[in-house]
């Protein structure tokens, strides 16, 4: 051994220690039934956006017109469509058992209603086939906020409950098309966080609001209602498409469905019960907590602090209405990634919107300032508080299964040596393994992303992926992270010693 192949030997040694890599927990400790996985979403993934007949989604519209920090699109990204083959390999390389994606409504029915795109149909049925030929589990959400412009134009998307109608005839189409071979459906990615981002502080297309609460000045929208409204389409929406699935679907093709929910433990900032109250608040309104989405499919009707505090702003459920949401989810899917510490801040009067209403504000530590109206910029990793969110959950909501739908770390360094992120995505998955021991009833575990993606909030100044895409070359080349290596020594070995074996690797190629 050369004296260059040596150093690279102990610093794989070093990797596999500093990152947390010896790990107290293997593969077999989670349940048989458990599945790891990881994920990307349509816009984000496949590019492609004006080829086979896919018509414009919001999401288009929005990254056109600059509003990415970046001033970028995702009409490339990855290039998924044309290379989601040789992805599907890499999945099977590295060991997934599940892969989470999203079908683009406006590549599958053009119009957003009528006519089946022949193309966008076989895209995905092509997907599907090749995921299902390696062994990898089938995971579909089927809308990951890339609404059809032109449902948009025409009557405002989710601010009308023509929605309804729209949502659930393009549903039908996916179950019938996909569904003999999809394990799980989710009807609608986070839409507790991205309806406040879409028509309240306008970072998200439509990009609506009202001044003074919007991150820009807008040209139409109203912050004080129009996210209630939304949300209340959102949820009758959701409801509809889990009646028809398991009246038409579920006993034939064996599927759950549920719904996907942006999720971050929240810390009282002091013991004050001013604090307390608030960080309570925030567990049953805040855009990063559950119960303003959760409470209605369980119980049917929002929180009574929401009623309180919107008062006739936020759209009462009918009695027929609270009958078809309460009990509409097989499974809670949450996506987390952080904590926040919160407290309590005065009651506005006069006109409010989404965040006067709950009156609280967030920090990424004891000792950060106030984030303002979205996350911190800058927060610490908190495996504790997924364990103490998945337990919530358990005791809120009667147990039902969850699926942690995401996970994982950004960095603006897109670098293959990420150990960094290794450490941060061992110690979540630790996190939910206690919450499994703890009783909470635990599905899955998937990491965001599967790949380096457009990412909504940012384009590509920062990666999420296990594997690196480099996106200054046209061919788009894929190159497997140490955080992939890692990953796919734990679901391939189930032992410890997999991991300095996957390091090996690394070191012999690194040195040869």
């Amino acid at each position: 051994m050369g004296a260059t192949a040596f150093f690279y030997l102990l610093l794989s040694l070093w990797v596999h220690d500093a990152t947390g890599a010896a790990l107290g927990f293997t593969r077999s400790d989670f349940p048989q039934e458990f599945v790891f996985g990881a994920g990307t979403s349509a816009y984000q993934y496949e590019g492609a956006v004006a080829e086979d007949g896919r018509s414009p989604s919001s999401w288009d519209t929005f990254t056109h017109a600059g509003k990415i920090p970046d001033k970028s699109t995702g009409d490339v990204t990855a290039d998924g469509y044309h290379k989601y083959m040789e992805d599907v390999n890499l999945m099977s390389e590295t060991g997934l058992e599940a892969y989470r994606f999203s079908i683009s409504w406006s590549r599958l029915i053009p119009n957003g209603r009528g006519a089946v795109n022949p193309k966008g149909l076989e895209y995905y049925n092509n997907l599907i086939h090749e995921l299902v030929n390696h062994g990898i589990q089938v995971h579909i959400t089927l809308h990951h906020l890339d609404l059809p412009r032109i449902l948009e134009d025409e009557y405002g998307g989710w601010l009308s409950p023509r929605i309804i109608e729209d949502f659930t005839a393009y549903a039908d189409v996916c179950f019938r098309e996909f569904g003999d071979r999809v394990a799980t459906w989710t009807t609608v990615n986070q839409p507790n966080i991205g309806i406040v981002a879409s028509y309240d502080i306008a970072i998200f297309p439509p990009a609506r609001c009202s001044d003074p609460f919007g991150a820009t000045k807008c040209t139409a929208g109203d912050s004080s209602v129009e996210p209630y409204i939304a949300a209340h389409n959102t949820l009758m929406a959701h409801a509809s498409v889990v009646s028809l699935y398991r009246r038409k679907y579920q006993a034939m093709q064996k599927g759950v469905i549920g719904i996907s929910i942006y999720s971050f433990w929240s810390y009282p900032w002091t013991n004050s019960t001013v604090d307390l109250d608030a960080t309570r608040r925030c567990k049953d309104f805040y855009f990063g907590c559950t119960a303003r989405i959760l409470d209605p499919l369980v119980f049917g009707d929002y929180p009574q602090v929401m009623k309180k505090n919107v008062g006739s702003r936020l759209p009462p459920f009918t009695e027929v209405q609270s009958e078809l949401i309460k009990g509409s989810l097989d499974f809670i899917g949450i996506n987390h990634y952080y904590s926040l510490y919160v407290n309590g801040r005065p009651f506005k009067t006069g006109v409010r919107d989404y965040f006067a209403d709950i009156s609280v504000s967030t920090r990424g530590s004891r000792t950060g300032p106030p984030a303002g109206q979205g996350a911190p910029a800058n927060v610490s990793s908190d495996p504790k508080g997924l364990q103490l969110q998945l337990e919530y959950l358990k005791e809120t909501y009667g147990n039902l299964p969850v699926y942690v739908q995401e996970n994982g770390m950004g960095s603006a360094d897109d670098g293959l040596d990420d150990t960094e992120r290794v450490s941060y995505l061992s110690s979540y998955m630790e996190s939910t393994l206690n919450a499994i021991r703890n009783g909470a009833n635990v599905r899955g575990y998937l990491v965001w992303a599967f790949m380096d993606v457009f990412e909504l909030l940012s384009g590509y100044q920062s990666r999420y992926g296990l594997y690196r895409v480099d996106f200054a070359d046209g061919s788009r080349p894929r190159q497997a992270r140490l955080s992939a290596r890692w990953y796919s020594g734990f679901l391939k070995h189930n032992r410890t010693t997999a991991l300095l074996e996957t390091n090996a690797r690394v070191t012999t190629t690194v040195s040869s």
